[in-house]
């Protein structure tokens, strides 16, 4: 086969060069050349496939529009991530930490899928195949018939795709492939767009579904062009520490489902498994009610979650820390300045440190008073009743605005036997709604009437 011929391309300004130059000679910018395919002047099938199907032009009101077809992998944590299951010609791209549990995940799912009677394909470049059945029969996956590939060259795995036709086909990792059509080594921008292209490509042609597994750097991004997140369909990311045994998988892009829904699995000694009341490992198993703990809950796509919010206000020294796990810092430097103008709760000279337990991270504002009262608590050394939650934002003037889906957070606690609800006013449910039996709601405007009704329920 012969090599496409190969130029070198600038991210800032597109131009073109025939070899590598440390300035681009276009726009001058330093470092900015990549290594990619020349576009040919003859007409290539492959090089200008479209990435999805084509289709004549035609008006919005005349395509018929029908939900796509799901396959379940056989995990309901992960299917909710996925937005039901697996879609035909769909490609996903999930990333994580090293050891976190990625492989486990997909290897798990595939046996699950071809025991339904899917064909599967999992091509391995980071393992041999021997060691990949070594870690199915660790996993319990005795007799499992999933198809395994050992192969890094691109080429050889569109061939195979080709010949074998699979269901579902996974790819560990993209980083490992490389294209024959490139000089550049595996792992490179241009490698990885380039190989994540031809997959796709390969995907919506002959309708296979492909899950590329993707490193992350040292910030916890994906590594690699950001253009391959464009290219895909959905976007995973693994979150959670190695040294816990949760993990959790979170949507941040999915064209077939809702995204920032996440699914919550446990690390056993089979693999991970899928956890069906993700609130209980948020949550603190306290016997008696202690200073600096307030729960609240929050929205992770559609599921409601109850977290326990925990607050340290400590003696500090001429410049005091604020430090926060799962909670933006900046925010709560904001808190706390709202919390002495309008409640006249003064933290200027203590440590105040917050944690959101479970290290699930919130990045809604719904956390604002949840976090103010379990701030209050611990810097008077009161704790709150007994089966007490809050949720609401706190704005600047020190009101307390609405959260979304008010209603369902509050279902949520009751079902879960809490009994005492601090919530914004416009949350308050209805008069004679049977749902929320057992739980009393307290509906405050001003922060410090919040802290107010804390005191007097204490």
């Amino acid at each position: 086969m012969a090599k496409d011929k190969t130029q070198y391309t600038c991210n800032e300004c597109g131009g073109a060069s025939p070899k590598w130059l440390g300035k681009c000679p276009h726009c001058n910018a330093w470092n900015t050349l990549v290594e990619s395919v020349a576009e040919s002047t003859a007409p290539s099938k492959n090089r200008f496939a479209s990435l999805a199907k084509t289709a004549e032009v035609t008006t919005l009101a005349d395509i018929d529009a029908t939900d796509v077809q799901r396959t379940p992998t056989g995990h309901d944590e992960l299917d909710r991530v996925l937005g039901g299951g697996i879609v035909e010609g769909g490609v996903v791209l999930i990333g994580g930490d090293p050891g976190i549990g990625k492989s486990t995940l997909l290897l798990h799912a595939l046996d699950s899928l071809q025991r339904a009677n899917v064909k599967t394909l999992y091509v391995t470049g980071e393992e041999s195949g021997a060691q990949v059945a070594l870690r199915s029969r660790r996993l319990g996956l005795d007799g499992s018939q999933v198809s395994v590939l050992a192969e890094i060259q691109l080429e050889k795995i569109l061939a195979t795709l080709d010949h074998e036709k699979p269901g579902i086909a996974v790819i560990d990792s993209i980083q490992t492939v490389y294209s024959e059509q490139l000089t550049s080594a595996p792992g490179s921008v241009a490698q990885v767009r380039e190989c994540a292209a031809h997959l796709t490509r390969a995907a919506k042609a002959s309708g296979t579904a492909i899950v590329l597994v993707g490193h992350v750097t040292k910030a916890g991004a994906l590594a690699g062009p950001r253009v391959l997140e464009h290219m895909v369909d959905t976007v995973l990311y693994f979150e959670g520490d190695t040294h816990s045994s949760f993990r959790l998988i979170r949507a941040i892009k999915n064209r077939f489902g809702a995204v920032n829904e996440i699914g919550v699995f446990a690390m056993t000694e089979k693999g991970l498994k899928g956890v069906s009341n993700p609130s209980a490992i948020f949550l603190s198993q306290h016997s008696e009610p202690v200073p600096g703990s307030c729960v609240m809950v929050t929205l992770e796509g559609t599921r409601p979650m109850l977290v326990e919010i925990q607050a340290l206000v400590d003696t500090g020294g001429p410049s005091p820390r604020r430090l926060s796990v799962g909670l933006d810092r900046d925010r709560l430097a904001m808190l706390l300045a709202v919390l002495h103008r309008h409640a006249g709760v003064a933290c200027m000279d203590q440590d105040v440190f917050v944690n959101a337990v479970g290290g699930v991270r919130i990045s809604e504002p719904a956390a604002d008073l949840a976090v103010m009262l379990a701030i209050t608590s611990s810097l008077r050394g009161r704790p709150l009743p007994k089966g007490f939650i809050a949720f609401g934002e706190v704005g600047l003037a020190g009101e307390v605005r609405p959260a979304p889906r008010g209603q369902e957070r509050l279902k949520e606690a009751a079902k879960l036997g809490f009994s005492v609800a601090v919530v914004p006013k416009a949350n308050l449910p209805k008069k004679n709604d049977k749902s929320f039996e057992g739980l009393t709601v307290h509906g405050v405007d001003r922060i410090e009437e919040a802290m107010e009704l804390a005191r007097s329920l204490a």
